[in-house]
């Protein structure tokens, strides 16, 4: 199955396609062609050691799994802003069954391809739409929660009662990690300080190694980053100085296996490949907002050494998750949620 590529000759025309085709095109490829799928990296590329990778590593998996006569992937990487638009014509050009936006900063690029070419099928992590598209799935996360469960862990491990968060940029999606941290270690350990600083960049690690040895030295002990590139950056200086970190996204233990205790995982390589099982299988169904939670394995915390982290408090966070996935716990998404559980702190 291949999407035609819809030529803008003007806005009219647009607009007017779209409502005469929407989403009339096939969703799913049959059983005798093959599924092909680009991937476009949001600025922190795909070796990123974060989601750009694990998606990858998703597409790569699914491609092996139901073999190459079924599924071609491809992608292509961003280095800066201004390359979302150009790289998804660059694929809208090849005719791919299904363009991938990894991260919320490629949602508007993404949004403005699919008004023009609505006979293309798109895709997007990180991000869900006001009014969404009807050939765009999002894949969002429960990152709060993942986010809470490694806040027991480092409210829990602390020694000096400061733990830190560091985020890349400012948004929805860092809201949730932020807070659901933050609730996790009040929750886990209510005199536990969390401090909190953004890099304003997923790619600047040496500012990210800056910000980590200055929480460092004001008494930080445990370090969250959620800042891709930069993230590593502080990574490295929590090796360096023996203190403890937390990976995101993916198991990022790999990177300093005596430092790194755990991760917050988003398990995005599961779901970029059930959204390929279904274009292949012919389930694919577009404009959806797929939520990934707890409960059904989307989100979580990596396989965790006793090693790192001692069983009883191994133990304390499954008895936590359980009841997150009970509703007996409602995690904070965001700044306002955060207050009015635990106040001003």
């Amino acid at each position: 199955m291949k999407f035609k590529k819809i030529v803008a000759l003007s806005l009219t025309m647009i607009m007017s396609v779209g409502l005469l085709v929407g989403c009339e095109s096939k969703d799913s490829a049959s059983d005798t062609e093959k599924v092909t799928v680009g991937m476009i990296t949001d600025v922190g590329g795909v070796n990123d050691e974060s989601f750009n990778q694990t998606t990858w590593e998703g597409l790569q998996a699914i491609k092996k799994e139901l073999g190459e006569d079924k599924v071609e992937v491809k992608y292509l990487e961003s280095k800066q802003d201004a390359d979302y638009t150009p790289n998804i014509e660059q694929f809208v050009d090849q005719e791919l069954d299904l363009i991938i936006g990894v991260g919320y900063k490629l949602a508007d690029a993404v949004e403005k391809a699919a008004k023009a070419y609505p006979e293309q099928q798109f895709a997007i992590v990180d991000h869900a739409y006001e009014k969404q598209p009807e050939n765009v799935t999002s894949l969002i996360f429960e990152d709060n929660v993942s986010g809470y469960l490694v806040g027991l862990i480092a409210g829990k491990m602390t020694e000096t009662n400061k733990v830190a968060f560091i985020g890349g940029m400012k948004s929805l999606t860092l809201d949730k990690f932020e807070y659901g941290f933050k609730a996790g270690v009040k929750a886990a350990n209510p005199k536990a300080e969390v401090l909190a600083q953004y890099a304003n960049s997923f790619s600047d690690s040496a500012l990210g190694k800056s910000i980590a040895n200055s929480m460092m030295s004001n008494g930080v002990d445990v370090i969250f980053p959620c800042a891709g590139a930069a993230g590593i950056g502080a990574i490295e200086a929590v090796k360096e100085a023996g203190k403890y970190a937390i990976g995101v996204d993916k198991d990022q233990n790999d990177l300093a296996p005596d430092n790194v205790i755990t991760s917050a995982m988003k398990n995005v390589n599961i779901a970029v490949g059930d959204m390929v099982k279904a274009l292949v299988d012919g389930s694919y169904k577009s404009g959806e907002v797929k939520i990934n939670t707890l409960a059904t394995g989307g989100v979580g915390i990596a396989p965790t050494s006793e090693k790192n982290v001692p069983a009883e408090i191994l133990n304390f966070v499954d008895e936590k998750s359980k009841e997150i996935v009970d509703g007996k716990i409602v995690v904070p998404s965001t700044e306002e949620e955060y207050k009015k559980a635990y106040g001003d702190k």
